[in-house]
């Protein structure tokens, strides 16, 4: 008789930022699939997520992969639902209707952060207390004086890859010890549970090298150092077949005219990485151009290129957004465009 482990994941009620919790259920005969995964409960009273005298929160699983850091385990990555079965109102998940969860609509997450080292309060490759040279010479480097702990992002990238995440690259980004991985997916729901299970892993194999993730967009303060973003690539139908101009247009013009809708979701403290500085727009305005990493929507070169044929790239969501959130909001505001 085969036993595994089940590592239950979700996300807790803190606010503004949640945070990740898991915890194991041992099963026998578990075949891998969504469907044996029982509905589980928790302590909601712990995770600020109920009140002691009615603490019990129900874990809806919503999708399982192979765990690869744990003989015989899957990942499960859940629901958070009150004990009547609605969904709780920490349930990012939830905000994506049903009917807008298909694959139409595309999705190619940016995830930069920041490994953190706890001993000197910094990422790596800065001193205690000070900082290491200007940023530059950081992003995509080569050799141990530019490019910090890459042995945690190769063995990160690896744990993805054998679990099933669908991630399309990694790459060191402009200050020292921060990093990026990418991930794609059909589906908005799809896409933040990737992500979301591609974070749980990061945590977890940093946490074996004594280093924790910063997923605040500006760690380092009112400094000349970039912030941490989670920009969001995005297509539809539209974008990737009718080959016009005027789609996307049409598309960033109403993005335009519902800012306050985006950045609502688009994480915690991000107006201290959205300054108008440092490859941002400013926090309380809009911009879209093509090739522009200063603009809150970049059309990528290859957009035009290509024959109007292609996607976007929203450059406002930080690095501790909620990507179930950031999917909802865009795929609200492209329909409105009538897209």
């Amino acid at each position: 008789m085969m036993k595994s482990k089940l590592e239950y994941i979700w996300l807790d009620g803190y606010t503004p930022t949640q945070s990740l919790r898991s915890k194991t259920m041992v099963r026998k005969d578990f075949g891998g699939t969504l469907e044996e995964c029982p509905m589980w409960s928790f302590d909601g009273s712990s995770t600020e997520q109920a009140e002691g005298n009615a603490s019990d929160c129900l874990l809806k699983p919503a999708m399982v992969i192979p765990d690869p850091d744990r003989k015989n385990s899957y990942l499960v990555m859940c629901e958070v639902l009150n004990a009547d079965g609605t969904p709780h109102v920490s349930n990012g998940r939830a905000t994506i209707m049903e009917g807008e969860d298909d694959e139409d609509y595309w999705f190619g997450f940016e995830q930069e952060y920041f490994l953190w080292d706890s001993k000197t309060d910094r990422p790596p490759g800065f001193p205690a207390g000070g900082f290491p040279d200007p940023q530059g010479p950081y992003y995509c480097s080569v050799g141990a004086k530019n490019a910090f702990c890459r042995d945690i992002v190769e063995e990160h990238l690896d744990m993805c890859l054998e679990a099933g995440l669908n991630v399309e690259g990694i790459n060191a980004e402009v200050a020292a010890g921060q990093w990026e991985f990418q991930i794609f997916a059909k589906g908005a729901k799809r896409a933040g549970d990737e992500i979301w299970l591609g974070r749980y892993l990061l945590e977890r194999t940093a946490e074996k090298y004594g280093l924790w993730i910063e997923w605040h967009p500006k760690p380092l303060g009112d400094t000349d150092w970039n912030g941490s973003g989670m920009h969001a690539n995005f297509s539809n139908t539209a974008m990737r077949e009718e080959g016009k101009e005027e789609v996307f247009t049409k598309i960033c013009e109403e993005f335009g005219k519902n800012i306050e809708r985006h950045i609502s979701v688009y994480g915690a403290d991000n107006h201290q990485r959205l300054t108008g500085r440092h490859e941002t727009q400013a926090i309380d305005e809009f911009s879209y151009g093509i090739s522009d990493r200063g603009a809150s929507i970049r059309i990528p070169i290859t957009t035009p290129e290509d024959g109007w044929v292609g996607r976007l790239e929203d450059r406002r969501p930080a690095s501790n957004a909620d990507p179930y959130k950031v999917a909802a909001a865009i795929i609200k505001t492209c329909k409105e465009a009538g897209y």
